[in-house]
């Protein structure tokens, strides 16, 4: 049921739901895309995430989570498992007329205008998180760190799938490396156009004891 939905997923529809005002108010450091930005920018600041690779699992149409990493990365690696969301972001990365305008998201992370991420977003593969290997084969060398953000909730029909989905994408990482994990608790659904997707409710002890169970350790 999850992958029929995701059938009707239009990424445009998708953009203009969540990622321009009145949700992308950046007047408001209350509003959701300022947190999320401001949440990523300290992470990447600790300097403690860094290295050659970084994969971004479930990047969806999105680049606004990768900015603060561009400056971390060698490479960055952005997946999805729809074709057309990756369509929509090689459109961004070769800077075609008509790609999804992200220049408040980078002017308000760094005041560039988005060269350095994309210098460094080399590859754009398909992903599918439910499977041992999600993307086809193991990537070598292994990633130094991943990023999922509002990602393996909306993709996973139970908590279940969700716990095994995060075992499935640490198979990607080097041992030692970080995982940074970004989402919404408690929802039950996103929109996109017309296609109403649901979302497994998390509780914080439900990804506390995922990540525990996949193999992570966790750092507060």
């Amino acid at each position: 049921a999850v992958r029929e939905g995701y059938e009707r997923f239009d990424p445009r529809a998708y953009l203009q739901n969540n990622y321009v005002p009145p949700r992308a108010d950046f007047s408001s450091e209350e509003c959701v895309v300022p947190w999320k930005l401001r949440c990523l920018a300290e992470t990447f600041a600790s300097g403690e995430i860094h290295g050659r690779t970084l994969i971004d699992v479930g990047s969806g149409p999105t680049i606004y989570q990768l900015l603060s990493a561009c400056d971390h990365f060698e490479e960055i690696v952005a997946t999805d498992f729809l074709a057309v969301n990756r369509e929509e972001l090689r459109r961004w990365a070769r800077g075609e007329p008509g790609a999804f305008d992200w220049s408040p998201f980078i002017q308000h992370v760094c005041k560039i205008e988005g060269r350095g991420l994309r210098g460094r977003l080399r590859r754009i593969l398909p992903i599918d998180v439910h499977r041992a290997e999600p993307l086809g084969a193991p990537l070598r060398p292994p990633a130094d760190a991943l990023l999922s953000a509002f990602c393996l909730e909306a993709v996973s029909p139970d908590l279940a799938a969700f716990g095994r989905a995060l075992a499935h994408v640490g198979s990607l990482l080097r041992p030692g490396g970080h995982a940074l994990l970004l989402g919404a608790l408690g929802e039950s659904f996103y929109l996109a156009g017309a296609a109403r997707l649901p979302v497994v409710p998390l509780s914080p002890a439900d990804v506390r004891g995922a990540l525990s169970d996949a193999g992570f350790v966790l750092r507060d």
